[in-house]
């Protein structure tokens, strides 16, 4: 009789054959996808019993008013990729079931998901429904036009939605197009509904932008701020990171991506941005286009820096933006972003509860489906501010006892009102992260043990941790034990430290996968799935360095950037080591905008000065704005072509010397 220990060590030593086989086909093995384990598989089924499945309410509201839909809903670009498909989620319905490998409650909400098509909130106010993570909006005035609430995320997306939205009502007028926030899902499918010439004057007034028989775009105060810098500062990064969170390198199946929480996934189309021509810039500001009374809430610094509410008196319909969505949101998104308040969240839908809550009938927003009849508004509105409110003041609460950030993210849990509401359920955000924003909103990221002031790198860490480990196979074996036992969380960390150490060592890099992958199955968070799988993807297959599958970047923000921005930007690519002997000045006229800047590089630190130029300068560099994305690119020819360079001929060259080249497939999971 073979000991326990002896047959774990057989069982380990086959998984080291499978890795370390030169036959192609135990290699494959290895590579698979599993099953859900046991373990997994009783954690999802608890689901059933927490939450009440027998509820039909949520699914009743994401079917109502279903005007119209095309049988099959697959969308390309001019080259033939295919940039949304609600085709790839046909297994929702083939399964008579759900598997082992869903979580049950993120199974039902990516049903609801997969409802799409063009809908009717009440009369005179449409939306077209999974055409993108995002809804495109559409308010009827009174002779027959549109205003567009959030025209998507990729054109190829909006000119798919409008399509569905003119079969069915023919073509008509573009009255006005409102912006709720700053994101890139509800602004990038813009030129999908409407073209540049079209747009109203921004130097009118927004009456005399409304009577000039031109489109304005209406956004929140500082919404062009942000729009472009989120794309810009750390753009590349979020590029990288949002891959992770929406599931981009995934496919969809029951053991791949399913539904993120506020939609089914993000697009993969065109990106493209149109500049606003009026911001609103207080609560209670009314504009009345075409007879439909428009009233706004500002709601800066909730789900986004810039964001509004608008009421719709004559419909009764309170639009709320992304402030109340059908589910859980983040105080901090995993593609990375500064923390949002969940105070001032709470706040702000109280506020709109107090302003719009006696006569409103219905709520609907730029995500997932709209809720109907004054009472489940209420109670709507009223249960989505109290988990916000209830991770801020409970995150404080332990924080003022003295616990760290993991240690609150394991202790928090809602109260089991909260806990089985379908709408606040944990799709998109979760109370262990978004607990982990409140901390750092108030606490930074130091936890006052001065042990963590300045750590070792992670592959530094990682190698001390082999060096006093010692074995690593008997680290292996007992990992591989706690698999077992399904302690997937624990396995996953301490694997990953024997791949920081050595990223060719293919046994824990399977095993970290494959414990990866049983976090995933279990997720009821889309977003923490899609990170969980992809995670085990690329360590079973390598960084794909796929950017096929990623968002096309917008030139249109690009050329919207203020000269500063690009100033800022070029600052950011220059590597300081790189450039610590360098040291030069040159004056920077724009043709364009007019402006004029003194610039000095020296030892790393780009430093620039507003309204001047210097005889002592190196040299003069004359250009139009767009002129500075030629350095950025550091594109040569582009530069000879629309820079005029008066002194040293070479001032480029020795500005982009020490330029680094930004990465969007970057690893993550490895070093």
């Amino acid at each position: 009789m073979f000991s326990k220990r002896v047959l774990l060590l057989a069982v380990l030593l086959v998984t080291f054959a499978f890795a370390n086989s030169s036959e192609t086909g135990l290699i494959n093995l290895n590579n698979l996808q599993k099953e859900a384990t046991e373990k997994t598989a009783e954690i999802n089924r608890s689901y059933y019993s927490l939450l009440d499945f027998d509820d039909e309410s949520e699914y009743e509201f994401a079917t109502r008013g279903l005007i119209a839909a095309p049988e099959i809903l697959e969308l390309k670009d001019s080259t033939g990729k295919v940039v949304w498909s609600q085709k790839a989620y046909g297994f929702l319905d083939e399964s008579e079931t759900i598997p082992d490998t869903a979580n049950p409650s993120l199974w039902r909400h990516t049903v609801l998901n997969h409802s799409y098509g063009l809908f009717e909130v009440c009369d005179g106010i449409y939306q077209v429904r999974g055409y993108d993570v995002t809804n495109l909006t559409l308010i009827e005035t009174e002779s027959g036009g549109w205003i567009i609430f959030d025209p998507l995320m990729s054109r190829e997306c909006s000119e798919a939605a409008m399509r569905l939205v003119e079969e069915h009502f023919g073509k008509r007028p573009l009255m006005a197009i409102v912006i709720s926030h700053p994101h890139v899902d509800h602004f990038g499918g813009i030129k999908g509904v409407i073209q540049e010439d079209q747009v109203a004057d921004r130097s009118l007034s927004i009456e005399e932008q409304i009577s000039s028989g031109k489109v304005p775009i209406i956004v929140p105060e500082g919404f062009t701020e942000h729009a472009v810098s989120e794309n810009l500062f750390v753009g590349t990064a979020m590029t990288r990171r949002a891959a992770y969170q929406y599931g981009v390198l995934l496919e969809k199946s029951e053991r791949d991506s399913l539904s993120m929480g506020i939609g089914l996934g993000q697009s993969t189309g065109t990106l493209t941005f149109i500049l606003p021509t009026h911001e609103v810039k207080k609560t209670g500001e009314k504009i009345v286009i075409d007879g439909v009374e428009m009233v706004f809430q500002m709601t800066p610094g909730t789900e986004a820096p810039a964001e509004m509410n608008t009421y719709f008196p004559q419909f009764k319909a309170l639009w709320m933006a992304e402030n109340c969505t059908g589910t859980l949101h983040n105080l901090y998104t995993l593609r990375g972003a500064e923390v949002r308040d969940g105070n001032a969240w709470a706040k702000y839908i109280l506020e709109a509860i107090a302003l719009f809550g006696s006569e409103a009938e219905l709520t609907f927003q730029s995500h997932n489906w709209p809720h109907w009849g004054n009472d489940v508004i209420i109670k709507y509105m009223e249960d989505t501010a109290a988990v916000y409110k209830f991770i801020h003041d409970q995150t404080l609460m332990y924080i003022n006892l003295g616990y760290t950030s993991d240690e609150i993210s394991n202790m928090i849990h809602l109260p089991e009102y909260l806990e089985k509401v379908w709408y606040t359920r944990q799709y998109y955000g979760t109370v262990a992260h978004n607990s982990k924003a409140v901390y750092q909103k108030y606490m930074g990221w130091y936890d006052a043990n001065p042990v963590n002031l300045n750590p070792l790198t992670p592959s530094e860490r990682a190698r001390k941790f082999v060096e006093y480990l010692g074995d690593t196979d008997r680290v292996l074996e007992m990992a591989y034990r706690d698999f077992l036992a399904g302690e997937y969380q624990w396995v996953a960390e301490i694997t990953n430290i024997l791949v920081y150490s050595d990223p060719q060592n293919t046994a824990a890099r399977y095993l970290c996968a494959d414990a990866l992958e049983q976090l995933g199955y279990q997720s009821e968070s889309g977003t923490w799935r899609n990170v969980y799988l992809t995670a085990a993807l690329e360590l079973r297959m390598g960084n794909l360095k796929d950017e096929s599958k990623l968002a096309k970047g917008s030139t249109d923000i690009l050329t919207n950037l203020t000269v500063e921005m690009l100033l800022d930007y070029m600052g950011m690519l220059i590597d300081a080591n790189e450039a610590e002997d360098i040291d030069i000045t040159f004056n920077l006229v724009l043709t364009d905008s007019h402006e004029r800047y003194f610039v000095h590089l020296f030892h790393g630190v780009l430093l620039y000065y507003k309204d001047q130029t210097r005889e002592t300068a190196d040299a003069t560099l004359t250009c139009p704005k767009i002129g500075l994305l030629t350095i950025i690119s550091m594109n040569e020819a582009q530069q000879k072509q629309l820079i005029i360079i008066d002194g040293d001929e070479d001032i480029l060259k020795k500005l982009t010397q020490a330029m680094v080249t930004m990465d969007r497939t970057f690893n993550i999971v490895e070093p």
